[in-house]
């Protein structure tokens, strides 16, 4: 069974359509890139993935249920932006975590943070960009999700925090587990995907294997979308 399937999935604002009959499969095991331009319809398909939005039309199933309580249960989801309350400080935030989700592995999270030298009495106001990224990523990674869904987790960083967060999502995820990452930095992310799906104004313009595009079209994912956007926008 797949572990995320959109049939014909929809979702308009008013008469602009953001999502426009999607259909796509993401199996188990898989690291997944979401890509395209910004405005593209990537953020609104997560956001119905976990629950936050409701289609105008089509479905989206996760391990064969709609979005609610129970693949609430399966999803570790990492927003665009930070959800976390300035005032909380490292070790609040951690309670939290164990508070609401039982698949939390607290010590996985401790282990990274000591290792990034993050205080636990650190709060979230006083970081910096880059150190929230991380922080916000070491608790949606130290799930043991079946889905996880990184909303732009690369966006606005420096290069060596990218390079953190990416060795981050690719050491700590379930091999059963699949891990969408949503972004429009592709050379960043493309060593570390197994499958890509090209999105472009709510439509799904490619859904292929990185394999299946370096043999087949002899060019990296990167080119392959500059090209293929080219023509799509």
């Amino acid at each position: 069974m797949a572990l995320l399937e959109c049939k014909q999935l929809t979702k308009n604002y008013g008469n602009n359509p953001a999502l426009d009959h999607v259909d796509l499969t993401i199996e188990p095991g898989r690291i997944v890139g979401l890509l395209g331009p910004n405005g593209s319809g990537k953020t609104t398909l997560i956001k119905i993935a976990n629950g936050l939005l409701v289609p105008t039309s089509g479905t989206l199933t996760i391990d064969g249920m709609a979005p609610g309580q129970e693949t609430k249960k399966l999803v570790s989801y990492l927003p665009e932006r930070t959800y976390l309350s300035t005032w909380m400080n490292v070790v609040q935030l951690l309670d939290f975590f164990c508070d609401f989700y039982p698949d939390f592995d607290r010590a996985a999270a401790e282990h990274m943070l000591t290792a990034l030298e993050i205080s636990p009495n650190l709060r979230i106001k006083q970081m910096s960009k880059g150190t929230r990224e991380k922080v916000q990523l070491i608790l949606v990674m130290s799930r043991k999700a079946r889905l996880y869904l990184l909303d732009e987790p690369i966006g606005g960083v420096d290069p060596a925090t990218r390079d953190y967060i990416i060795r981050t999502i690719i050491s700590n995820y379930n091999e059963q587990a699949s891990v969408v990452i949503s972004t429009h930095l592709i050379s960043d992310v493309e060593n570390v995907l197994d499958d890509v799906i090209f999105i472009n104004r709510g439509r799904v313009v490619l859904q292929s294997s990185v394999d299946e595009i370096r043999a087949e079209k002899n060019c990296s994912v990167d080119e392959l979308f500059r090209e293929v956007f080219r023509y799509a926008v």
